[in-house]
């Protein structure tokens, strides 16, 4: 994995001495906002102790919307391939963990990350089919992929087939302690994806990566390799995607085929994306909340309220063509994870 993400060691100086990552902060400002921040996590963390069993759960299905975004803001935000097949990797970490849990015996909490891994395995031989595709056909070819997927997946009477299978994996553990564990699960994956998209993107590999955005010819005149880091952050986004979908089937406790690969999570995704600001870390965290609310407040409107979350997606894309937090950021300065570059003195 070191070599796939690094520059070529012969053009290593590409991004000058002079470039330094991020803006600097007032250190008694960053002091507060570490202690800020590790103080919410501990309050987080100790939810299961005080807090009511429908709060974990719905963290946990937050958790995966917010991770499955990030994923994908990381891969089309940043790395300039819009993926509308996500969801295929979605399907696998969740297939992975059950047959994981279920056949092979292992404990299902241990099969979450272990499927997240099986699924980046399996994105590098996919990748060679998908980085033959530029542009439109790119997209298209990954949705083609997942329903490849569905349909394998489908028809594996081993795994329940067309309709699905429960995970028994978790009888004997109780109620309290199988939700208290998978809260503590997902908010381990959060702040985990939170934190390495944040110093990747922060490192010169991350200023590699938005270069390759902008335009791959120049990137490579630059000496970057940028079908190897390409590469890196496709399955990256495989492997956190894998990760969202068996957090999400482990609080489900029962996965189909329909269900894991479903076009809908990547259109949610985008839709998240979109709204909170793409190619911005904050924007999928706004979005995931906005997308969960509006979820919990309006979904039992059926077809409206799949009208109205279009309409709010062409009304954000017409006049904040940033996303929500980039109208706030450029309106108010707000940023929570500064990742521009700055010349040095």
């Amino acid at each position: 994995m070191n070599t796939i993400l690094s520059l070529r060691p012969e053009h290593s100086a590409a991004i000058p001495p002079s470039v330094s990552i991020g803006a600097p902060a007032n250190p008694a400002a960053r002091h507060m906002a570490w202690v800020a921040t590790g103080g919410a996590i501990a309050l987080a963390a100790s939810l299961p102790w005080w807090g009511e069993s429908s709060w974990m759960r719905e963290f946990v299905e937050i958790a995966c919307y917010l991770i499955f975004a990030m994923m994908w803001n990381l891969l089309a935000g940043y790395g300039g391939m819009v993926s509308i097949g996500q969801q295929a990797f979605f399907g696998i970490g969740g297939y992975a963990m059950l047959a994981l849990g279920n056949l092979a015996g292992v404990n299902p909490f241990i099969a979450v990350p272990l499927g997240a891994i099986a699924a980046g395995v399996i994105a590098v031989p996919v990748s060679w089919v998908a980085f033959r595709l530029q542009g439109g056909y790119f997209a298209i070819g990954t949705w083609v992929i997942a329903e490849v997927f569905r349909l394998s997946f489908a028809n594996l009477s081993v795994v329940g087939g067309g309709s699905g299978t429960s995970l028994t994996a978790l009888r004997g553990i109780s109620k309290a302690t199988r939700e208290g564990i998978t809260y503590w699960t997902a908010l381990a994956c959060v702040v985990a994806s939170i934190a390495l998209v944040y110093l990747f993107l922060r490192s010169k590999r991350g200023l590699a990566l938005l270069a390759i955005r902008d335009s791959e010819v120049a990137a490579e005149s630059q000496g970057i390799d940028v079908r190897g880091m390409k590469l890196a952050v496709y399955v990256v986004a495989a492997i956190g995607a894998a990760l969202a979908g068996a957090l999400y089937f482990l609080g489900n406790l029962r996965i189909s085929p329909d269900a894991a690969f479903s076009v809908n999570w990547t259109a949610f995704a985008i839709f998240m994306v979109v709204i909170g600001g793409i190619g911005r870390i904050e924007g999928p965290i706004v979005g995931a909340i906005m997308f969960w609310t509006l979820n919990k407040l309006f979904s039992d409107y059926g077809t409206w309220y799949l009208l109205g979350l279009g309409l709010m997606a062409i009304i954000v894309t017409i006049f904040f063509k940033q996303g929500l937090w980039g109208w706030a950021q450029q309106r108010y300065g707000w940023t929570l994870f500064p990742t521009q570059r700055r010349l040095g003195k």
